[in-house]
């Protein structure tokens, strides 16, 4: 309450005090807004826009903008580019930070236009800039934005770097007067968009031609992906692109998509729509910030199939090699770098093409991180319908991974083939792995304390095996193979991988299932073995 009174004596944006106006009489409403400050973590911030220290609103960005600049300036730090997407305020909070960085003296580089997320991390390390900030919420509902911060190698920060510039927003306040200094803002023009779309093009390994381009209905649900996607198809020569009208300029509302997350097949309603009149090889939609891609394929039998980002990264993953090999590109001896969570029948297709595997925990920074560390990176995959190919970002890219699809769908289509028929070629090839995630949530004041308790539980009586098979069993927590310590438990043998993941900030976990089967009726059998052991052990 002496939180919210103070907001009440010093905020003068018209919209935020009318809103703390509407709940002076609503205790558990002020509760909630002002019982903690957002919490800064490798991701930044993400939150529901708002009035309170636990909203995303122009006190909290600002307060977070100038912690991270004393950061900055702690470590020699003297430039920041900064993009922001199509939700609501975004606009308005990259101005904001422009401003307080440039009063702090650091100079900044300014996207004009909403802007992809893996173009802010190229242009970080175009720019050789110290830092980068994108204000997105990525695929969170239209209440939602956030703030995520790079490092001068285009990678979100690590938990070191997150941990002390957490230390320099606690040691600022919410109300501060700034004064821009305008010669310290630049704003971009299209060269940075030209440079990136030139540079993922140079790991374009297929040509389209009007045989075998591929027609495609592609949504943006609203985001960034519109220009970038629209014009690196184009490009390449896929000259059929049926744009979903509905979704295809910036709306922060995402009026007809609520949850634009193209995991969900909600989000995907209007481009399967679309699909029927058109007929296209491809159905894809990107996630507002164009990080994330999802695709329907065609299929004889039930018009167009969605397929997850473990089947997608597959595909992908085998054309490369196959069309590397083919074309005699190098390949031998380079890794894949995937995260413990993604299909492990990329192990089975690395080794018969002699390739490594590298496991990261999750969250495409560690990727980006193992980039730094390998002497030949060939393509990065994360089961959230993440993938990037080339060393131009540290972060998943939907922009090049939509060229990447279009090209194998043309290469395939030369001999034939759908995807859809690539991807039975592959399990055929190495094993049916069917994979399932669920997500469990704890609700209440417990929840969090609840979800410790079965975690420890587990721990001490892990369970010895599944369907009569041994079970090994990792406690990630303990620092396993050389990765960071992190909270997460791990149940695997040559069939089953069972994978426990909580959230580190609120009361949820996500269970990754995965079964490798004869066929498609083995493995989803295999599946519901693993989720009534998951039952039994969570209760």
């Amino acid at each position: 309450m002496t939180e919210f009174n103070r907001w009440l004596k010093k905020v003068n944006d018209e919209e935020l005090k009318n809103e703390l106006d509407s709940i002076r009489d609503n205790v558990k409403e002020i509760e909630d807004r002002f019982y903690k400050a957002l919490t800064f973590g490798t991701g930044g911030l993400r939150g529901e826009l708002g009035v309170g220290t636990n909203r995303m609103n122009f006190y909290t960005v600002g307060r977070a903008t100038l912690g991270l600049a004393d950061y900055l300036l702690q470590i020699g730090g003297y430039s920041t580019v900064i993009a922001y997407d199509s939700r609501n305020m975004s606009k308005e909070f990259t101005r904001l930070c422009a401003e307080i960085l440039s009063f702090k003296g650091i100079r900044v580089y300014l996207f004009s236009e909403l802007t992809p997320t893996p173009v802010l991390s190229f242009a970080v390390r175009y720019l050789k800039a110290s830092a980068g900030i994108v204000i997105t919420a990525s695929h969170n509902p239209k209440a939602y934005n956030g703030y995520k911060v790079y490092n001068e190698k285009g990678c979100q920060i690590t938990d070191e770097a997150a941990k002390t510039i957490t230390e320099k927003i606690e040691a600022c306040d919410y109300f501060n007067e700034f004064t821009p200094n305008g010669d310290l803002i630049t704003v971009l023009d299209e060269r940075i968009e030209r440079a990136f779309l030139d540079e993922i093009k140079k790991y374009s390994l297929t040509k389209i031609t009007k045989e075998n381009a591929p027609t495609v209905v592609y949504s943006p649900l609203n985001g960034t992906g519109r220009v970038y996607v629209q014009k690196i198809l184009k490009e390449i020569g896929v000259e059929s692109v049926y744009t979903v009208k509905e979704q295809e300029m910036p709306d922060g509302n995402f009026t007809t998509c609520p949850y634009p997350n193209p995991e969900e097949k909600d989000a995907l309603a209007l481009a399967l729509r679309d699909a029927e009149k058109y007929k296209p090889d491809l159905v894809m939609a990107t996630d507002p910030d164009a990080d994330r891609v999802g695709i329907a394929l065609k299929d004889e039998k039930f018009g167009y199939k969605l397929i997850n980002g473990n089947e997608t990264g597959s595909v992908l993953l085998y054309y490369l090699l196959l069309r590397k090999k083919e074309l005699g590109l190098s390949y031998k001896g380079s890794t894949v770098v995937k995260t413990i969570v993604t299909t492990d029948i990329v192990f089975d297709i690395a080794k018969d093409f002699g390739v490594k595997v590298k496991e990261v925990l999750t969250g495409f920074k560690y990727i980006g991180e193992a980039i730094e560390e390998l002497d030949e990176y060939l393509f990065g995959i994360e089961e959230s319908y993440g993938y990037l190919i080339g060393t131009h970002a540290r972060d998943k890219d939907a922009v090049s991974a939509c060229m990447l699809i279009a090209e194998a769908c043309a290469y395939f289509k030369e001999k034939g083939k759908t995807l859809n028929e690539v991807l039975d070629e592959i399990y055929q090839k190495y094993g049916y792995y069917q994979t399932e995630l669920k997500l469990l949530s704890f609700p209440g004041k417990d929840g969090m304390v609840r979800m410790q308790e079965i975690l420890a539980d587990i721990r001490k009586n892990p369970p010895k095996e599944i369907d009569g098979r041994t079970l090994k069993f990792d406690d990630f927590s303990q620092g396993l193979y050389g990765l960071p310590k992190s909270e997460v438990l791990r149940f695997k043998n040559e069939n089953y991988r069972i994978i426990i993941r909580p959230s580190g900030t609120e009361p949820k976990m996500k269970i990754y299932l995965q079964a490798k089967g004869l066929d498609k009726t083995d493995a989803s059998k295999k599946i519901a073995t693993a989720l009534s052991a998951v039952e039994s052990l969570i209760g």
